[in-house]
C-alpha cells in the first residue's frame, strides 16, 4: 500500500512537471524563455502545494477514520473486560458460596458424628453392667483367633465400646456390576470395626453383644455418615455409581435414633439417587406397623430400598414395591439350584421378569465361578455382586477428615444438629 502511493506521488509530481513546461514553453512564444521557465517554475510549485493540501486533507481524515476505529475498539475492549470483570466476580461468589456450603455440610457431619458418640457413650454407661460375662462361640473368618482370645461378652462390648469412641469403624466398598458387561454400576458399603492392636472385628461377631447392648443404631448412624461422605466424593467424578449402605432392624425399630437418623438423610436429599437403604429380610418381615412406616419415611425422601439375607421367596413383590423396595439379592446358589428350597413360586428362568413385572431390580449375590455367571446369564440377571468381581476393599477417610479440620480452621457457619427425644 505504501509502494503503490510512493508511485501515485511520483507519477502526479511528472504529470505536474510535463504540463507546468508545456505552459512555460507556451508563454516563452510571447513573453521569452526566462519569464516562460519562471512561469513554469512558480505554476509547478503551486501544482505541488495543491496537491500537498489535498494529500494531507486525505490523509486527516485517513487518520480520523483509523482513530474512530480505535476509539470503538477500545471501548469494545472496555465494555468486553467489565463483563469479564462481572464474570470473574460472579464465579467468586459462586466457588465461595460452594466452599462455604462444603465447609458447613462437614461441619454439619462433624456434629453428627459427635452427637452419635456422645449418645453412644449413655447407652454403654447404662447397658455396660447388663451384659452377662458369657463365653463367646469361636467365629470363623479373620478375627476369630482376635474373638477367641476376648472370652467373654464383656470384654468384647469394651472392645466394641473403645473402637466407637475412637472412630475406629472402618469403611468397606465391594463392587456391584451389570451382566454381561462387567460394568461397575454400584458397591455395597460393610462397616468393620478394628480393635486398638489392629485386629479386625467381623459384623458377624459384633452384630450380635452390639444389638444386646443397644449399639447398632451407633454402627448405622456411622456407615451412613461415612456413606454420605463417600458418595460426594464419587459425584465429583461421576454420578451413574451408587451405594449401598446396610441398615440393621435394630436402628429400623430405635424410636430415639430413627428421627436424628431421618433428620441426617433431610439435610441430604440431594444424594436420593445415589444411597440404596439395605435391609436383610427378617428385619423387613418383623418390621411391624413402626418399621414399616420408617421405611416408608425413607422411600418418601426418594432413597431406594434393598432386601438382602433372603432365606424365602414366598413373598408379596407388590407390597414390597409399596413399602419403597427396588432391589431383590438372591444368592447365586439359590438362583441356579435352590429355586424349589426357597419356595419360589416360578423357576429361575421367569423369576426376574417377575419381579420387573412389580417393579424390583434383581441381583445375585454371592458370584464366586464363571459358571455360575453362564447360568445367571441364561436366566436374564442384569447385576451381580460376589469375589469374583471384587472383593471388600477398606476406604481411607484420612483425606477427609483433612478436609473437615480445614473447615473448621477457617471458621465455617455451624448448623445446629435437630435432636429429638
Amino acid at each position: 500500500m505504501t509502494k503503490l502511493t510512493a508511485m501515485t506521488k511520483a507519477l502526479l509530481t511528472l504529470s505536474a512537471f510535463f504540463v507546468c513546461a508545456t505552459l512555460g514553453s507556451g508563454l516563452a512564444l510571447f513573453t521569452g524563455w526566462p519569464v516562460a521557465i519562471l512561469s513554469g517554475m512558480v505554476a509547478f510549485l503551486g501544482v505541488q502545494q495543491v496537491g500537498a493540501a489535498l494529500a494531507r486533507r486525505r490523509d486527516k481524515r485517513t487518520t480520523a477514520k483509523e482513530l474512530a476505529h480505535l476509539r470503538k475498539l477500545a471501548l469494545d475492549f472496555e465494555s468486553g473486560l467489565s463483563d469479564a470483570r462481572g464474570r470473574i466476580e460472579n464465579l467468586s461468589g459462586v466457588i465461595e458460596e460452594r466452599t462455604s456450603a462444603q465447609g458447613r455440610k462437614i461441619v454439619a457431619e462433624l456434629q453428627v458424628l459427635e452427637s452419635l458418640m456422645r449418645e453412644f457413650a449413655g447407652r454403654v454407661s447404662k447397658s455396660a453392667a447388663q451384659v452377662p460375662s458369657a463365653p463367646l462361640p469361636l467365629q470363623r473368618g479373620p478375627a476369630s483367633a482376635y474373638a477367641a482370645s476376648m472370652g467373654a461378652q464383656g470384654q468384647l462390648l469394651e472392645t466394641i465400646r473403645s473402637s466407637l469412641e475412637e472412630n475406629r469403624v472402618d469403611l468397606y466398598l465391594q463392587p456391584i456390576v451389570s451382566l454381561p458387561q462387567r460394568k461397575l454400576r454400584y458397591y455395597e458399603a460393610l462397616s468393620r470395626l478394628r480393635a486398638e492392636d489392629g485386629s479386625v472385628i467381623m459384623p458377624d461377631q459384633y452384630m450380635a453383644v452390639a444389638a444386646g447392648a443397644g449399639l447398632m443404631s451407633v454402627v448405622d448412624n456411622l456407615l451412613l455418615f461415612r456413606c454420605v461422605q463417600i458418595v460426594r466424593r464419587l459425584t465429583q467424578k461421576s454420578r451413574d455409581i451408587g451405594i449401598f449402605c446396610n441398615i440393621s432392624g435394630d436402628t429400623l425399630a430405635d424410636a430415639e435414633f430413627f428421627p436424628q437418623f431421618v433428620d441426617y438423610l433431610q439435610a441430604n436429599r440431594d444424594l436420593a439417587s445415589q444411597i440404596i437403604f439395605e435391609f436383610n429380610q427378617d428385619a423387613v418381615l418383623n418390621a411391624g406397623a413402626v418399621g414399616e412406616e420408617n421405611l416408608a419415611r425413607l422411600a418418601g425422601l426418594g432413597f431406594a430400598l434393598s432386601m438382602d439375607h433372603v432365606e424365602t421367596l414366598a413373598l408379596d413383590f407388590l407390597r414390597l414395591k409399596g413399602l419403597g423396595f427396588r432391589y431383590l439379592k438372591v444368592r447365586a446358589r439359590t438362583l441356579t439350584a435352590d429355586m424349589s428350597g426357597a419356595r419360589a413360586s416360578v423357576a429361575a428362568e421367569d423369576f426376574k421378569r417377575l419381579l420387573a413385572r412389580h417393579g424390583l431390580n434383581l441381583i445375585a449375590e454371592r458370584v464366586e465361578d464363571e459358571k455360575t455367571v453362564v447360568q445367571l446369564l441364561d436366566y436374564a440377571v442384569d447385576f451381580a455382586q460376589g469375589y469374583l468381581f471384587g472383593e471388600p476393599r477398606a476406604v481411607r477417610e484420612d483425606s477427609l477428615r483433612s478436609s473437615a479440620r480445614e473447615a473448621m480452621e477457617r471458621g465455617a457457619p455451624v448448623i445446629p444438629l435437630r435432636r429429638t427425644g
